[in-house]
């Protein structure tokens, strides 16, 4: 045992009043976080979070958690905090996220659970609650993508021409997102955070929630880090989505191919993202299994480019860095 899981299993003790309990790993994620599920006599079972507070901030975790219940969805509860330890404890939503459950089956009706809590949480959203998802902070996301994809995981230094391409391309991007009216942003709002729940869904990791462009949440509900699907069924279900989001008077387009452009525009920001993110949890925090998904962002990066003339030069790039790494396997 580590000194952080001896001092939980003390704080826990005094936080349920020395009831017997057992302890079990539950999961960890791509932060500092660790999650074990606490077993009660009773047959309770509930959550404690470990969040080392010189890593991670606990406050948000609750704030999010308190406008998602706000809002009448199921995330958990914070039955207890100490944010100088690090620690929470938290309801249980269950073992079966979305990833696990989805097939042809079932998709229509999970992810009409999941569209109809989207637009509850965006349909709550008012200035000054949750940071700005900003140009600022868009931006920061969009530069891991030469940093930590191309220049760590690819060995690549892009030329002068190429950084001035690559730049162009973050302009336009950012442009069409910035001018997206502006809700509650989830972030993480995918398969592997939700959970098939009564009610459903129960939605988790939230922490990283924002104010910012409403077609983010949709965009990676469908266009997912671990499981892709048809255009077919993308398709159809950002249409049911947006169906929902007019009939709730929440601002999207009045036209759907508008609002299917910004969706597609604010998804390729976040696939950039991603596969900067993927390569910095390898190459700098030792987190394994993420690298292996980074074909599928390369997927939807060039099915997005493919579709626009304004994104082409970012499909040239590829063509090019991916061009010279293969060069330079080969003299190697």
């Amino acid at each position: 045992m580590d000194e952080r899981f001896r001092a939980l299993g003390a704080w826990l003790a005094a936080a349920l009043d020395n009831a017997p309990m057992r302890i079990e790993t539950a999961s960890a994620d791509a932060s500092f976080r660790r999650y074990f599920r606490i077993f009660l006599e009773d047959g309770r079972t509930l959550v404690a979070m470990d969040a080392p507070p010189e890593r991670e901030d606990s406050r948000p975790f609750v704030h999010v958690a308190a406008l998602l219940r706000g809002a009448g969805l199921n995330a958990p509860e914070v039955l207890r905090h100490d944010f100088a330890l690090g620690f929470l404890l938290v309801t249980d939503l269950g073992t079966l996220p979305y990833i696990r459950a989805l097939n042809a089956g079932n998709a229509k009706a999970l992810f009409g659970d999941a569209t109809s809590a989207l637009v509850k949480w965006q349909s709550s959203s008012r200035e000054g609650e949750l940071p700005a998802y900003d140009e600022a902070l868009l931006r920061r996301e969009l530069a891991l993508f030469p940093e930590w994809y191309l220049g760590r995981h690819l060995g690549v230094r892009l030329t002068p021409a190429q950084a001035e391409s690559l730049e162009a391309i973050f302009r336009a991007v950012l442009a069409r997102n910035l001018a997206e009216p502006r809700v509650f942003v989830h972030r993480d709002f995918m398969p592997r955070n939700l959970m098939v729940s009564d009610p459903n869904p129960g939605i988790l990791d939230f922490q990283d929630a924002v104010h910012g462009p409403i077609s983010y949440d949709v965009a990676c509900l469908f266009r997912d880090a671990f499981i892709s699907w048809d255009e077919e069924v993308v398709l159809d279900g950002t249409i049911r989505y947006w169906e929902k989001a007019k009939r709730a008077s929440l601002p999207v387009p009045a036209d759907f191919a508008t609002f299917w452009r910004d969706v597609e525009w604010m998804g390729l920001q976040r696939h950039l993202k991603v596969l900067g993110i993927f390569a910095r949890l390898h190459y700098r925090d030792g987190k394994a299994g993420y690298l292996e998904d980074t074909p599928r962002f390369l997927g939807y990066v060039r099915h997005a480019v493919s579709r626009y003339d304004e994104l082409a030069p970012l499909g040239r790039l590829l063509d090019e860095v991916e061009g010279k790494r293969a060069g330079a396997r080969d003299t190697s």
